[in-house]
């Protein structure tokens, strides 16, 4: 037995399992969130089979979109739960097998037979890593590996483990990459051979993962094409399986248009401008970032990335009352503190590590922002008086104090204020992304342009790939509700 994975996983994300795609991907039978969507074709009988091959069509296409937008994207072994029963059961089942090897090998004459199985496993493992230049190492590992020989030299009682180990640990050390050069020295330090065949092939299992990960970061830069047609392909065969599995996504991209029609004409006195796709897509984007996940059911063209769009909107929100604050802080305070070095990075990082559990179930943003204030006002007494400025005074500190506890409200001006300008950066990154040129950073963000800008970027790559991949479905949708006569036909 050795211990190769049954199961390879996303560090990043556990969406690429076929049981958490089967759950994304929706039946025909109503929901209770159905009396909210637009009608849909009449369902029709699908078979098991059809469905099963749906969800494996699905699994791959999350696994294949996985590998495009997560940039840090790594193969890795699945880890069972610490005391869970299944680990427990695992190490159980393992050590079982590594004794009784044990106890073979002390059997006179030893017993190799579970040996030479286990040095035919190791034997197709090296041999997996050869390129085709690599014909004087097959040579080697096909003459010294040769199984027929070993399984008569056991019978003779004339194996030698240690040679073959040897020469097993010279191979891996020429295939490896350099970060297991350490493990293979390691290897070299084990004296007894049932540890160390065990070692071996632990050892292998993270080679092959090295090569899996190095073949995909080798051919992502290729992938881009490939993939945006495979998804859409794969994403098209769901939809013949699946006639309704649209009906969010249209809702989504209609309710946006609806909310734009409503803002133009409450803007402009005279006829509103014509609205473009292209604004609709880029305001329907945004809208994600503000979405209602336990209530509101995602686009379907946007599941497999709904954990991210979450993870983005929790920093943009960590991100507009962290510059709310020390928005707050500066025009409360006034120009006393705005010229003092390192202070704006001082309570910067202050509040960050206040707001750091912001999003967790036990977090209470009130009493958190009250202790914010208090902190951020020693902090500032303490660099005021450092550089010979007054403190702050009683009613100066009431009334930090006061503004930054107002900000547990969203309606609250300032962060309102802040909330905008995030907004529209990002929205500007979208409509920008074919050029070259910097946004400006609006004013009063400057002390999180570092985090706005990354943010930015991962959102922008990411909503440019589902633009890829997803468009022509878009673009039905919008050809209908583009004109009036398509949205009073469609009710919600």
């Amino acid at each position: 037995m050795s211990n190769e994975a049954d199961h390879i996983e996303s560090g990043a994300d556990k969406d690429t399992s076929e049981q958490s795609v089967s759950k994304r991907v929706r039946s025909n039978t109503p929901s209770p969130h159905r009396g909210s969507a637009p009608q849909a074709s009449p369902p029709r009988i699908v078979s098991a089979d059809e469905l099963m091959e749906t969800a494996k069509g699905v699994t791959n296409m999350v696994l294949a979109h996985e590998i495009m937008v997560n940039q840090s994207f790594q193969v890795k072994p699945p880890e069972l739960p610490e005391g869970s029963l299944e680990r427990k059961v695992k190490e159980i089942v393992h050590q079982a097998f590594w004794d009784y090897l044990e106890a073979q090998l002390k059997e006179d004459p030893p017993q190799y037979g579970h040996v030479i199985q286990q040095l035919a496993e190791i034997k197709e493992m090296l041999l997996s890593f050869l390129l085709l230049g690599h014909s004087h190492l097959r040579s080697r590992i096909e003459a010294v590996l040769d199984l027929t020989l070993i399984q008569q030299q056991a019978e003779k009682q004339t194996l030698d483990v240690g040679a073959l180990s040897n020469f097993i640990i010279e191979m891996m050390g020429s295939l490896c990459a350099p970060c297991r050069d350490e493990d293979i020295s390691k290897l070299k330090e084990i004296t007894e051979f049932v540890p160390l065949l065990k070692a071996i092939l632990s050892l292998l299992d993270l080679m092959k993962l090295d090569m899996a990960n190095f073949a995909v970061s080798s051919i992502r830069p290729h992938l881009m094409q490939q993939s945006v047609e495979y998804e859409r392909n794969k994403f098209q065969e769901f939809l013949d399986k699946q006639p309704n599995a649209l009906d969010y996504t249209e809702k989504w991209l209609k309710d946006t248009l609806e909310n734009m029609r409503q803002d133009s004409s409450t803007a402009a006195s005279s006829a509103p401008p014509a609205i473009l796709p292209a604004n609709v897509h880029n305001q329907a984007y945004l809208r994600l970032l503000k979405w209602e996940h336990l209530s509101e059911p995602f686009p379907e063209t946007m599941l497999m990335d709904q954990t991210r769009f979450q993870e983005m909107q929790q920093i943009t929100d960590k991100l507009v009352l962290l510059s709310s604050i020390l928005l707050i802080v500066y025009t409360t305070t006034g120009e006393a503190i705005s010229g003092l070095p390192g202070l704006m990075e001082m309570l910067k990082n202050t509040v960050q590590a206040m707001l750091a559990d912001m999003h967790t179930v036990s977090f209470n943003l009130q009493e958190t922002l009250v202790t914010t204030g208090e902190k951020l006002c020693m902090e500032l007494n303490q660099c005021l008086t450092k550089h010979g400025y007054a403190t702050l005074s009683t009613d100066q500190k009431n009334t930090l104090m006061g503004q930054i506890s107002a900000t547990t409200d969203p309606d609250n001006t300032v962060r309102q204020l802040m909330d905008s300008r995030v907004q529209s950066y990002l929205l500007a990154t979208l409509e920008s992304s074919q050029h070259k040129t910097p946004l400006p950073i609006p004013g009063g963000l400057a002390p999180i342009s570092k985090e706005l800008k990354e943010l930015a970027v991962r959102f922008s790559c990411l909503v440019n790939f589902n633009k890829l991949v997803f468009s022509p479905f878009y673009q039905k949708i919008l050809q209908k509700c583009l004109s009036s006569e398509g949205c009073a036909s469609t009710e919600t």
